[in-house]
């Protein structure tokens, strides 16, 4: 397996949530960055 994979998906996950930080506090907003951070951040917990 590709060792950067990791890595890659771990820099991802954190510039989505550092995103996520920044967007507006509405309702809708907050249940969009609620999904993307999840998903977002799932990718690297599957990561085997």
């Amino acid at each position: 397996m590709d060792e950067g994979l990791g890595k890659r998906l771990f820099d991802f996950a954190v510039r989505t949530v550092k995103y996520c930080r920044n967007l507006p506090k509405h309702k809708e907003f907050q249940v969009i960055a609620y999904q993307l951070v999840k998903s977002s951040t799932s990718s690297g917990a599957n990561y085997e």
